[in-house]
């Protein structure tokens, strides 16, 4: 682990037990004990799996007891892509240039284009952003993908459809708004229905978040990340964006299906099942509870 990784899993309160978990410490805990100590630590009241009722605790027991198996396709950044495609199509996948690998010795920089995207297609965080290929340090990349492909994600938060992901590497290509930034917009569904959805912006500098309800009022909600100065207009894509998110979630209790819109067209960007892994803390806290009430437990 580098140093700035240190830095940064001590910077947290629960800091110490992240480093613990990354380096393997707690592997053979069970995963509701685990997720008992992990989520008294991140939001400090205790995890009641017997009734749960805020969002954070819902989403620790949808961990633990909602298993489809095709939730490890759903996170696998690769054959997603296959599984979106079959249902509302592949105009809406960000165009592969490379890939898959199994190694990083089987990437051929060469062939690459002068811009893209590396991704690891089983974990968080295992990506290399590349907007010139002139400029790329090999080495460094190299040695950042290696580090994620020994990786099992599923051990750090015990999201376990990560557990049997193959570990690979892809190419993509690499994508930009008319700023030069890249928004990102995260709709937020609940047994099929989307509820709200959040904005990211600055990614690499100063990063906002903002979150809007379907008829994007934005709300006076933060998590661990400032608002934007004011408000964004009312993207002309919405109701696409709401439509096509409805589609992707109608099996799932919980969905966040995020976006990119570049060029005047869509691009999915990934699936997930658990918003912040469950672990963040809502300023106001009562949004804890509201966002609970949204998920039905008995309608599993």
């Amino acid at each position: 682990m580098t140093l700035e990784g240190l830095r940064y899993y001590l910077s947290k309160p629960h800091g110490w037990f992240f480093y613990m978990a990354s380096r393997g410490w707690f592997d053979s805990m069970s995963d509701e004990r685990f997720l008992k100590y992990i989520f008294r630590y991140s939001l400090g009241y205790p995890l009641n799996l017997e009734n749960p009722r805020t969002y954070n605790e819902k989403l620790q027991y949808l961990k633990l007891h909602d298993r489809k198996s095709v939730y490890t396709t759903m996170v696998d950044k690769y054959a997603v892509r296959d599984y979106a495609a079959g249902i509302i199509g592949d105009q809406y996948l960000i165009p592969l240039v490379g890939g898959p690998w199994d190694s990083v010795e089987e990437i051929d920089f060469d062939a690459l284009p002068d811009a893209f995207v590396l991704k690891c297609t089983h974990d968080c965080g295992g990506h290399v952003i590349c907007p010139d290929k002139s400029k790329l340090d090999r080495g460094a990349a190299i040695a950042k993908l290696s580090k994620h492909l020994k990786n099992n994600y599923y051990y750090s938060k015990r999201e376990w459809p990560y557990k049997d992901v193959k570990p690979r590497i892809m190419a993509e290509k690499y994508m930009a708004g008319a700023s030069g930034d890249l928004w990102d917009y995260k709709v937020m569904c609940f047994h099929g229905v989307p509820r709200l959805i959040q904005v990211h912006k600055g990614r690499f500098g100063y990063h906002t978040q903002d979150f809007y309800d379907t008829d994007w009022n934005r709300l006076p909600l933060t998590q661990d990340l400032p608002l934007s100065e004011t408000p964004d207009e009312k993207p002309v894509f919405l109701p696409e964006m709401l439509r096509l998110s409805s589609v992707l979630a109608a099996d799932c209790v919980h969905l966040r299906v995020d976006w990119y819109y570049v060029e005047g067209q869509l691009y999915l960007g990934e699936l997930t099942l658990y918003d912040a892994s469950g672990l963040e803390i809502f300023e106001p806290p009562e949004y804890d509870r509201i966002l609970g009430d949204m998920i039905d437990l008995g309608k599993m």
